[in-house]
């Protein structure tokens, strides 16, 4: 399974509201990228880039409860890395309320608010949509990461079977 390029359609937006994630901006976020996975028909994960010339946003990072802990949030996050770089997007930002331990396994750094890029800072997801008690974080991208990003899919035999309802328009 390898993470692919997406369109944002419903069962995205399906994803990150189970996942407690906010969506009120994304239906017409102009250059916002996606990328997910799916299981056979259903999307498992999924996380996107937006846009800001040199830098870009790292937002969304979601993955079904029971594919949690498989490596599936990092190859998700790797392929958006290297997405970026081939792109010359030179730093990555994040906001996170729980997962900085894991952003942090995966390079990124956590930085004052006051360090945000002012597109960056001028986004509805760090003005507002993310409490301020979020932690801010950034990952400077190499070149090394267009070719050597270690984003090679992900082994399907570490995942398990679904143990949650396949992602309809219903399940929202």
């Amino acid at each position: 399974m390898r993470p692919e390029s997406i369109p944002y359609h419903a069962a995205v937006e399906a994803l990150l509201i189970r996942a407690n994630l906010p969506v009120a901006d994304l239906h017409a976020r102009a250059g916002l990228q996606w990328f997910g996975v799916r299981r056979g028909e259903p999307l498992i994960g999924v996380v996107g880039v937006e846009v800001y010339g040199a830098v870009g946003l790292l937002r969304s990072l979601a993955v079904e409860e029971a594919y949690r802990r498989s490596g599936l949030g990092r190859a998700l996050v790797e392929r958006a890395e290297s997405w970026a770089a081939r792109h010359g997007i030179e730093a990555l930002y994040l906001l996170t309320t729980t997962a900085a331990g894991f952003f942090a396994r995966q390079g990124y750094q956590a930085i004052t608010r006051s360090e945000a890029p002012a597109a960056i800072a001028g986004t509805p997801q760090f003005a507002g949509l993310c409490p301020a008690s979020s932690t801010f974080m950034r990952k400077r991208l190499t070149a090394g990461q267009v070719a050597g990003s270690g984003y090679d899919g992900v082994d399907a035999r570490k995942f398990p079977r679904a143990r949650s309802a396949p992602l309809t328009e219903q399940s929202r």
